[in-house]
């Protein structure tokens, strides 16, 4: 998603981030605001071919299984991440366990060791999902993170977390099948060309 960083105001005792991150999120209905490596960063509302490669990502997830028993498939929940003291980012997608409830941190957001895969659906900003946000789910343990990367056409897959980057960083096009790992709770593969697709515009 396109996103915007915010500047705080010179006062003498300027307020939490949590506090400005949330303020900005009533005063700007449907844009989604996080907080990664202590910067406030601003996305407005995806739009339609964003929200369609989104649907089509869920539907293998859901069909391979992983919405029930152990696990569930949740759109934009929010995750707590270790990489500052209000840091939390808020994913297009998420396979996390199934007692997530149970693991509620702070802010509306959850303990990253619940979530299995985070997958991002790129929009304008699409350098902050391949840069900054590999470095905070890394950092974070999260053990996969797929990013349809809407302006190049690809798919990324980043597996085994080291320190604040993925030893394992596959890129896959169009023609291709990515797969993931087993370690999301089932083995399942996503179809690049018709993921490509769906985020682009339609004449």
């Amino acid at each position: 998603m396109s996103a915007a960083a915010v500047e705080h105001p010179c006062d003498d005792e300027p307020e939490p981030m949590l506090v400005t991150a949330n303020r900005l999120m009533e005063q700007l209905p449907g844009y989604r605001v996080e907080i990664i490596g202590g910067v406030i960063t601003v996305a407005p509302p995806p739009d339609g071919p964003h929200a369609r490669a989104l649907t089509k990502l869920m539907r293998p997830f859901i069909t391979a299984g992983l919405d029930d028993g152990e696990s569930a498939v949740l759109q934009a929940i929010g995750l707590w991440l270790p990489g500052g003291p209000e840091d939390y980012a808020i994913p297009d997608l998420a396979v996390v366990d199934a007692d997530f409830d149970g693991h509620l941190v702070e802010n509306n957001c959850y303990d990253p060791a619940v979530f299995r895969l985070v997958l991002e659906v790129t929009s304008g900003n699409y350098k902050s999902d391949l840069r900054n946000k590999v470095a905070a789910y890394a950092e974070a343990k999260i053990p996969a993170y797929v990013v349809l990367d809407r302006r190049h056409g690809r798919l990324h897959v980043l597996t085994e977390p080291t320190g604040c980057t993925y030893d394992s960083h596959e890129v896959y096009a169009p023609g291709q099948s990515a797969e993931l790992p087993a370690s999301i709770g089932a083995d399942m593969t996503l179809d690049v060309a018709e993921l490509v697709e769906a985020g682009r515009p339609r004449p």
